[in-house]
């Protein structure tokens, strides 16, 4: 069963939350940082993307880049920016977007459970990416990254959560420049938490990493090498815990450079053996079901329907990531390798199908393919059967922001 607990957040003082608050170290790039956080001395980016406070011919891998985090960090504590919670907590983080709302759990997860596959995965890691997280979390004596996990729905926690929400005023509660709300309650309740605590252990035997498994394996890696040199804090990682049933995962679309040597024609006739290939004209295609692509090429839109030949019922090769890559990607366009392969780039669905339209036609791709999303019972059933999901299978929307909760691994 899950071992989850409350923990002594770091914080920002509320009146600046919204400063504070961030998007994610993984979404922007060093030049992105650094025009958002441009004017705003409080925004966690100094501490996240941290060589934004460095010459531009630093290495954003350089060891001063870590070492300008944690200085950035004791800082912000310093100023009381930031400010360490009395006692441990567990907190309520609300997102809304778009009218559509997911409540999740902020805890800190047991790092024995991560190594023991009780916190599931669905994908590989890169070593280049961990060796980033590890050097920041080990320097800077923080986890600042919220790993996204998932697990089955159950009604008693989903009830406890809502009568808290209800009968409890957040201590955060703002809506970010992307129109985003954010709303954080804080557990502080002892007996309340203790319920929560148990219901995991007792009821929920698996969590199932969404989005973040290089900050997951990264704490795990610190804590290896500290060793005996690891405080109590070191055995947890700083997760957010969503309910199934509240969870929406979008599509990931993918755009290509050229059709590999072949005609229009040509590749459509290609297409033809293991889809059903039907023109429709100018409106972008949105998948409505499994197996089911948009294609967009020459000013046109194509609606692909796989043939039964195209795809198996296992956990892999249902999914339509796997689909398009198996028979058009690979077999087709000669693309073997889409993590390395830089003919393919992919776009996630919070940008919509006229950005696919718009990267076409500017001449630089040849076509883009729009897919129907993953769904989480299918993230369930690869983790759960010790698989892979392939590159780039699943975008998660609305992202958590960091620097509103942060994880002090040093006690």
């Amino acid at each position: 069963m899950a071992i989850i607990k409350p923990f002594r957040a770091l914080r920002p003082q509320p009146q600046l939350a919204k400063q504070v608050a961030s998007r994610p170290y993984d979404v922007l790039n060093s030049t992105e940082a650094k025009i958002e956080a441009q004017g705003n001395p409080a925004s966690f980016l100094h501490i996240t993307k941290s060589e934004i406070d460095l010459p531009e011919t630093v290495d954003i891998h350089a060891q001063e880049v870590y070492e300008q985090a944690k200085e950035n960090l004791d800082a912000f504590m310093k100023r009381e920016v930031l400010f360490r919670e009395s006692k441990e907590c567990y907190y309520i983080y609300q997102l809304i977007m778009n009218g559509r709302k997911q409540t999740g759990l902020v805890c800190v997860s047991s790092i024995n459970d991560y190594e023991n596959d009780v916190i599931r995965k669905h994908e590989f890691t890169r070593p280049e990416k961990e060796q980033d997280r590890i050097n920041h979390i080990r320097i800077s004596g923080a986890q600042t990254g919220n790993v996204f996990l998932a697990y089955r729905s159950n009604d008693a926690l989903d009830e406890l959560i809502e009568k808290w929400k209800e009968n409890k005023s957040p201590v955060y509660d703002f809506t970010a420049d992307d129109d985003i709300q954010h709303t954080i309650w804080i557990v502080n309740d002892t007996t309340v938490c203790d319920q929560i605590t148990n219901i995991f252990q007792s009821a929920i035997p698996y969590t199932y990493i969404a989005d973040g498994h290089h900050r997951a394996a990264s704490a795990a890696k610190v804590r290896k090498a500290l060793g005996a040199d690891a405080g109590p804090g070191a055995d947890y990682f700083l997760t957010t815990l969503f309910p199934s049933n509240q969870l929406q995962i979008m599509d990931y679309n993918r755009v290509v450079k050229d059709l590999n040597g072949m005609t229009v024609a040509a590749f459509i006739q290609a297409l033809e053996k293991q889809f059903d290939v039907q023109l429709k004209g100018n409106e972008p295609v949105k998948p409505s079901a499994l197996h089911e692509f948009g294609m967009y090429l020459e000013g046109n839109w194509y609606v692909l329907k796989a043939k039964p030949t195209a795809y198996t019922n296992d956990p892999i090769g249902v999914l339509d990531v796997t689909v398009l890559q198996n028979h058009v990607l690979d077999t087709l366009l000669n693309i073997k390798d889409p993590r390395t392969d830089t003919r393919v780039e992919f776009v996630g669905g919070i940008r919509g199908l006229r950005e696919l339209e718009k990267k076409v036609n500017s001449g630089d791709f040849a076509a883009a393919f729009s897919l129907y999303p993953v769904t989480i019972d299918q993230l369930f059933d690869i983790s759960d059967s010790g698989n892979v999901m392939p590159p780039k299978s699943t975008w998660f929307e609305p992202k958590l922001r960091d620097g509103l909760l942060t994880h002090l691994i040093g006690e």
